[in-house]
């Protein structure tokens, strides 16, 4: 904007809700102030975008609207601009990091004898990216997801069959669904895109169920191939969703009421065989883990250095508090946290400045222990810096909440503490964190947290102090009238005194021994799922049968394109059976519609090749697994289905190898 009138003028550039203005006349003794006023003006233009950039002497000369106010009188007020050939008029424009940039760039240049011309302007580039649309995007996609399901597939059932990994080292040998779909990326970028989401299929559904992710991947693979057909036949998308989402709702409460709570041993030894691949030897170890720590009780899983598998129950809690941020992780594959002989800060105090806790850090560092905080929060400064230098290897720290609220809070606190043989750090007694000696913290023998949990073995020195809690607790037990406080002193007393049943798993070799871990960790999930839901008939009888519930389900909804998702689940439903059949070497579509004519119980027995009752033959699946595989493979199926295009980065062309010279040696 520019406004003259007999000799007194003002130009401005609008900047944070206020004018820079200046006035001129034509008496030369004002002429500096004046130029010291539209060099303000000056240095605001690179704040106006519309303004194009221009380059050296000419951008000053455009904004002096008097001819008697001179370029050397401005320049003389600002001695580097003034040097010849000094850095253009574009660096002026930019914020002072740029123009540090842009000297050390001119620096540069004048040592390798040129100089860049300066735009004053700056490009971003983005990667290239390649869009597909329609029937291309939806085919690639599903190409993706066929690629992996077939991969994962081939582990399901008793007769299923092992997949190798080749990592660094020496190749792992597997049966874990979820394993094998984290460890494949497709050279196709689209086809990558399809894979990653049957990768999410299968980590949602260990997450939740801890369990399944194989069936779940099956289910996934079939629903989509079944709905895009539907697709291309001219359906629409979206209401195949909703008839997927309203079918898959009213299963759900059908298998409800089907599964049956666990009763006893038994159960719960068939269940951890059949999710370890029927390992009697896994399943009875379970069930024996169980019987002792009982079944609100922890079970931790470490490597022996024997050949022998073993249980074992030692002091210790969970905590139901998850780590504060995901950087903490120490363990990239489990999403865990794992430490061993770590130091416990306990404290009530909210931890925001990093101040607080440096004498603790530096004592623990000298130490070379790890350090666990339990505090009600660690935010701010306090957290960046624990994260920031815990990812630059500085610090083994790690930070959880402080479970409970209230009054409930502080108790917990000191149950925790008194595990820990740690010293309470509480702000009713004045003590402040920075003060806290090494004597008073905590040790736990071994630490592992999740993103919703954390376990701590006791170190063994604790062992009478946590039998005197109980008692304690015991006794305000007996005391209490509240229902309410019946219920949480029970609950803290189960959790002092269930201790943890810790699996040291043995083999002969460490590929073994990773296979036997990842066998042991699903059938410890699968256990407490079923304890936690119930029980379902295995080999993927449950499926079948409820397929046969589906046409009761269809006849509620009313649009004929939502029927066609109910159709989906009821054919999608019977792939997980017709698979662990094929695995086994009997046809698949035979067995199913043997299974579909009998009872609720009765199903196929892939690992005795006969038809029988299931659930006394010990082949059962918990229900929530059964559960969270069929609407986590629902979901993804929904959105594969209503997608439309799809974006990737377009791979880059490889250099092309350089012949040997002839007569070189190649190696």
């Amino acid at each position: 904007m520019k406004r003259w009138g007999g000799g007194v003028g003002q130009i401005g550039s609008r900047r944070r809700g206020r004018w820079w203005s200046w006035r001129w006349t034509k008496e030369d003794g004002r002429r500096k102030g004046q130029a010291r006023a539209g060099a303000q003006t000056f240095a605001s233009l690179y704040k106006n975008p519309g303004r194009p950039a221009l380059s050296g002497y000419a951008a000053l000369q455009s904004i002096l609207p008097s001819p008697n106010l001179t370029l050397s009188t401005t320049l003389s007020l600002f001695p580097p601009m003034a040097a010849a050939n000094a850095i253009s008029t574009a660096a002026i424009l930019r914020t002072p990091l740029q123009q540090q940039e842009g000297a050390r760039r001119a620096s540069q240049g004048r040592r390798s004898g040129f100089r860049s011309p300066a735009t004053g302007r700056f490009v971003v580039r983005a990667n290239i990216k390649e869009i597909a649309f329609d029937q291309k995007s939806r085919s690639s996609i599903q190409a993706g997801v066929e690629k992996l399901a077939d991969a994962v597939g081939v582990t399901l059932g008793p007769r299923g069959r092992n997949v190798v990994l080749d990592e660094f080292g020496t190749p792992k040998v597997v049966n874990d669904g979820v394993t094998i779909a984290r460890a494949i990326e497709l050279a196709n970028p689209m086809e990558n895109a399809g894979a990653a989401l049957i990768r999410e299929v299968a980590s949602k559904t260990n997450d939740s169920a801890g369990d399944g992710t194989t069936t779940a991947s099956v289910l996934a693979r079939e629903i989509i191939n079944l709905g895009l057909l539907s697709v291309t036949s001219g359906a629409n998308p979206v209401s195949i969703k909703k008839g997927i989402d309203k079918t898959v709702q009213g299963l759900v409460q059908e298998l409800e009421k089907k599964a049956r709570p666990v009763k006893g041993r038994n159960d719960i030894k068939a269940v951890a065989s059949i999710s370890a691949g029927n390992d009697e030897d896994i399943g009875t170890m379970i069930a024996d883990a169980i019987d002792k720590v009982g079944p609100d009780g922890v079970l931790s899983i470490e490597s022996s250095s024997s050949f022998e598998t073993t249980v074992d129950v030692e002091e210790g809690m969970e905590i139901d508090r998850g780590y504060i941020s995901p950087q903490f992780v120490t363990n990239p594959e489990k999403l865990t946290v794992e430490f061993e002989n770590a130091r416990v800060l306990i404290t009530d105090h909210k931890i925001s400045t990093i101040k607080e806790i440096i004498p603790v850090l530096e004592k623990t560092t000298q130490l070379r222990a790890p350090l666990l905080i339990i505090a009600e929060d660690v935010t701010g400064e306090a957290l960046a810096t624990l994260v920031v230098n815990k990812l630059r290897g500085i610090l083994n720290v790690a930070a959880i909440k402080a479970p409970g609220f209230g009054e409930r809070r502080k108790a917990l606190l000191q149950d925790i503490a008194i595990v820990t043989g740690a010293e309470f750090q509480a702000k009713d007694l004045g003590l402040q964190v920075e003060n806290t000696t090494v004597e008073q913290l905590g040790i736990a023998r071994k630490v592992t947290i999740t993103k919703s949990s954390t376990t701590m073995i006791a170190d063994a020195a604790s062992k009478d102090e946590i039998q005197a809690r109980i008692a304690q607790l015991k006794k305000e037990l007996s005391e209490t009238d509240s229902v309410y406080d019946t219920e949480k002193l029970a609950e803290r007393i189960a959790k002092l005194s269930g201790g943890v049943a810790v699996i040291k798993v043995g083999a002969a070799t460490e590929t073994e021994l990773e296979d036997r871990k990842l066998r042991i960790e699903d059938a410890k999930n699968a256990t407490f799922a079923a304890i936690e839901e119930g029980i379902v008939p295995g080999g993927g009888a449950a499926f079948v049968h409820l397929s046969t519930c589906v046409p009761a389900i269809k006849d509620k909804i009313e649009d004929p394109e939502e029927r066609l998702g109910a159709d989906i689940i009821q054919k999608a439903l019977v792939a997980p059976a017709s698979l662990i059949a094929h695995n086994a070497g009997a046809e698949g579509e035979v067995v199913v519609e043997k299974v579909r004519e009998s009872e609720w119980e009765v199903g196929y027995n892939a690992m005795t090749d006969e038809y029988e009752n299931l659930v006394e033959a010990g082949v059962i699946d918990p229900a929530k697994v059964t559960r969270c595989a069929l609407q986590n493979a629902a979901s993804v199926a929904g959105m594969v289905l209503t997608t439309q295009a799809i974006v990737v980065e377009k791979p880059k062309p490889k250099a092309p190898v350089a012949e040997p010279a002839p007569g070189t040696l190649t190696i």
